[in-house]
């Protein structure tokens, strides 16, 4: 008496290298046998992909991921720049208080960027006289003063940026759980 590898009956083999009790057993676990080879195919290219990706796409990947995290945070709150209530009907961005060619250091920090309706961001150019006093009420001219100071120009690396894709998405998923829960 042999195991059938597929189902897990006992069966008597016809032939000496028989390893399942029947053809719908075989199938079943030609079946397996396949998805688990494609899955297997899948993870080599993803991880392939991964290694062949340019900076500039791990840079758009980690700056689309810290947008959304602003959008949820800020969610309540209005415009930071001209005060456009939270329940305007129009498309919300997440805008730098020092833009990210300016200041690469602090591009990802959160203190650095707010919601920000699209007209103030796009066609105001982040309309820095209302964000500026604005952004002081909210996060405290200690911290302003400190935006300000960071100058230096920074170029993060690829595994920087993938440590900080990960770290990030883990706690926008986080976010996004609590945000459709209440």
């Amino acid at each position: 008496m042999t195991t059938c590898r597929h189902c897990g009956k006992e069966f008597t083999p016809a032939r000496p290298l028989q390893a399942v009790c029947g053809p719908r057993c075989a199938a079943a676990a030609t079946r397996a046998a396949s998805k688990a080879k494609k899955a297997s195919e899948r993870a080599t290219l993803k991880s392939r992909k991964e290694k062949l990706k340019p900076r500039a796409k791990w840079l758009a990947e980690c700056q689309t991921i810290v947008n959304r995290i602003v959008r949820i945070r800020d969610a309540d709150k209005p415009c930071i720049s001209c005060e456009r209530p939270a329940n305007w009907g129009g498309q919300w961005h997440a805008s730098h208080l020092r833009s990210r060619g300016a200041a690469s250091s602090i591009r990802f920090h959160l203190w650095n960027i707010h919601k920000s309706c699209s007209i103030c961001n796009n066609h105001l150019s982040g309309n820095l006289s209302g964000y500026l006093p604005r952004v002081r009420e909210r996060i405290g001219d200690a911290r302003v003063d400190w935006l300000y100071e960071q100058n230096q120009v920074v170029k993060h690396d690829v595994d920087y940026l993938r440590r900080f894709k990960s770290v990030m998405g883990r706690r926008l998923k986080r976010m996004e759980n609590r945000a459709s829960q209440s």
